[in-house]
């Protein structure tokens, strides 16, 4: 069965930079659709951006569009969220999930219920 680890996350300035992977064993990610999430403490988790199967479409949290970059390298079984002009408020622990096979064909939502697999989650911590 799909399992996936997420790492990059760490302690960054305002304005700097992270990048997020999600690496997938047990089955090809070719045949899944990838989220990424966050949540802190005390508030729901809430979607940051999805990304289709094929990688053509692709959906981002308004307050991160424009700093955010999701994309996926499906041969190294690999999606990746670029992290851009990070802001205090996208503090906390980031999990990556998948979606298989999402209907119709090249989906993608950005909706926690409709995930199946979930990483450990990887903490991001944006301070001065």
């Amino acid at each position: 069965q799909l399992q996936l680890v997420e790492s990059g996350g760490g302690l960054v300035q305002p304005g700097g930079s992270l990048r997020l992977s999600c690496v997938a064993s047990g089955d090809t990610l070719n045949w899944y659709a990838i989220g990424w999430f966050r949540q802190v403490p005390g508030k729901e988790r809430e979607g940051v951006s999805c990304i289709s199967s094929n990688g053509v479409t692709t959906k981002y949290l308004e307050s991160v569009e424009g700093r955010f970059t999701i994309s996926r390298d499906n041969a190294k079984n690999t999606v990746y969220l670029q992290m851009n002009s990070l802001k205090p408020e996208d503090t906390g622990v980031y999990y990556c999930a998948a979606d298989h096979l999402p209907a119709p064909y090249g989906s993608v939502y950005l909706t926690e219920n409709e995930y199946e697999r979930w990483g450990q989650g990887t903490q991001v911590t944006v301070s001065s």
